[in-house]
């Protein structure tokens, strides 16, 4: 349904306001499987090019072991944000829930 005041598609009504619970699920499932093919279509054109396949899984995995220690503090922070923010999202959820 498009609205044309606001020059916006609306997709559904919802009483309620989404969970960012589910949000971010989903923002996570459609990460790992966009990974997830990538990763199969890496592993295809290495095994076409007549690698067997654990040298086309050291050649998926090969840019993790040369990343230098600046990149790794990074990825490292980011994935502890992640984790982090979904404890505090957690535990705030449970408190209110009390």
């Amino acid at each position: 349904k498009i609205n044309n005041k606001y020059l916006c598609i609306i997709i559904e009504k919802r009483e309620e306001p989404i969970k960012w619970s589910v949000i971010h699920m989903k923002i996570i499932g459609i990460s790992l499987l966009i990974m997830w093919c990538l990763m199969v279509f890496s592993l295809g054109i290495d095994m076409l090019q007549g690698f067997d396949v654990s040298q086309a899984l050291y050649n998926a995995v090969s840019p993790f072991q040369v990343m230098e220690v600046a990149e790794l503090f990074v990825l490292f922070l980011l994935i502890f944000l992640f984790f982090a923010e979904t404890a505090y999202l957690f535990i705030k959820k449970r408190k209110q829930s009390k």
